[in-house]
């Protein structure tokens, strides 16, 4: 039985668009009304979709992305072939900066979809974010040196 927020077995590109639409559905988007849903697509067939989360305290506010990425951790997958967005109105958007690098933790090959009234788009994560942050950027030790932190 599949995890709450997870569909398991496969998914075409339709059914993936249809489930990213599902979520758009119980996006809470009282502020900006910019509803987003989010299905990502995880390397064993599970779907797992996120909507938007708006909070009065805008920086407590959660893209459909994160959201998404987050339930599929959380029921531990961590290898994804595509993601597909669904927004309303105009022309398709990519997903924003810190979803960007949230996403690529797990690899820049991921295929990513943006659906809109006014049509599609797509792109690879490595083309949204060709220089991102990653693991091997931080200190080979785990943290700032104690000279650094002024315990010399």
């Amino acid at each position: 039985m599949a995890e709450r927020g997870a569909r398991s077995g496969p998914v075409d590109g339709q059914g993936l668009r249809e489930e990213a639409a599902a979520a758009r559905a119980a996006a809470h988007a009282p502020y900006s009304r910019f509803r987003v849903g989010a299905a990502l697509e995880g390397a064993s067939g599970a779907i797992f979709r996120g909507c938007n989360v708006e909070s009065a305290s805008f920086g407590a506010t959660i893209c459909a992305e994160r959201a998404a990425l987050a339930a599929a951790v959380t029921a531990g997958e961590t290898g994804f072939r595509r993601m597909v967005i669904v927004t309303g109105g105009g022309d398709p958007v990519a997903p924003c900066g810190i979803c960007r690098q949230a996403l690529m933790e797990f690899g820049g090959d991921l295929e990513i979809v943006s659906v809109a009234d006014g049509g599609e788009a797509s792109w690879r994560l490595s083309e949204l974010l060709p220089e991102p942050f990653r693991g091997e950027s931080l200190d080979p030790k785990g943290g700032s040196s104690d000279q650094e932190m002024g315990d010399a």
